[in-house]
């Protein structure tokens, strides 16, 4: 994988992209600052659902020890299939940042579209979060370090319209990226 820069270059985004940017992480890290505050044991309700969400860990995706036919999704995962979940991980870091969805690793992870193409380094245990529909057209700015989120989660494979095969996926509501998410459609890169 190529050694990509921590940060966009400023002179590939106008200032209102860059400015919007700017303003969404903020409001990102501020909505996750008041999320991560409450106390982990907190297991309320969301706002679709009565049920609590059950604790998940990226360790619970895979039967353990690997076998012969390689990885296999762990019967527990499939058991809560269609459940609300929690679980924490990192916000993978895109050139690229995706409307709609974005993704979750177990590990920091930064994708350098340009530089590798459709290669990159995701673990397999990824988890694409995805907005709710009406929220399709939004992008999250990303947001460093571990991020809590709570959702329906889908387990199975799903080849999205870009291609890309995920297994595992988080359905967030509505309200969980309100105030978190651009209007605005993603600025585009030239060259």
């Amino acid at each position: 994988m190529s050694a990509v820069p921590s940060a966009p270059c400023a002179s590939r985004l106008s200032p209102l992209a860059t400015l919007a940017a700017a303003v969404l992480a903020v409001m990102f890290a501020a909505l996750l600052a008041l999320t991560l505050a409450a106390s982990p044991a907190f297991a309320g309700p969301t706002a679709t659902s009565t049920e609590d969400p059950v604790d998940l860990r990226f360790s619970d995706f895979f039967r353990q020890p690997v076998g012969p036919r390689g990885l296999e999704i762990a019967d527990g995962l499939r058991a809560i299939d269609g459940r609300t979940v929690r679980i924490v991980g990192y916000m993978v870091s895109r050139e690229d940042a995706q409307a709609g969805r974005f993704q979750l690793t177990p590990r920091p992870v930064r994708m350098s579209e340009h530089a590798d193409g459709d290669a990159d380094d995701l673990p397999p245990a990824t988890v694409t979060v995805l907005l709710d529909p009406m929220q399709q057209d939004r992008i999250v700015a990303h947001q460093p370090g571990l991020v809590a989120l709570t959702g329906r989660l889908q387990v199975g494979r799903v080849e999205g319209a870009d291609g890309r095969v995920s297994w595992f996926r988080l359905q967030l509501d509505p309200a969980a990226t309100a105030t978190t998410v651009s209007l605005a459609p993603a600025p585009a890169h030239s060259h």
